[in-house]
């Protein structure tokens, strides 16, 4: 499964949901924000959301600072 994460290409040998790219991305749910083919998808749909080959994913990582 080829998919595109902020417009890197990656490959994945099996299906994914969005919780399971974040793990193997080692990066945590709190203060991210997902689309998929340009969709938010709500934090609730993650765990469910199957990505399919080709999907386009935008990940956004919230900042801190001042």
């Amino acid at each position: 499964m080829n998919i595109l994460i902020n417009d890197e290409p990656h490959q994945f040998s099996q299906p994914l949901t969005l919780l399971n790219l974040l793990n193997l991305l080692a990066l945590t749910p709190a203060g991210s924000a997902l689309a998929v083919n340009q969709v938010i998808i709500p934090r609730d749909n993650w765990p469910a959301h199957l990505l399919e080959d080709g999907d386009e994913i935008l990940l956004f990582q919230a900042i801190a600072g001042g």
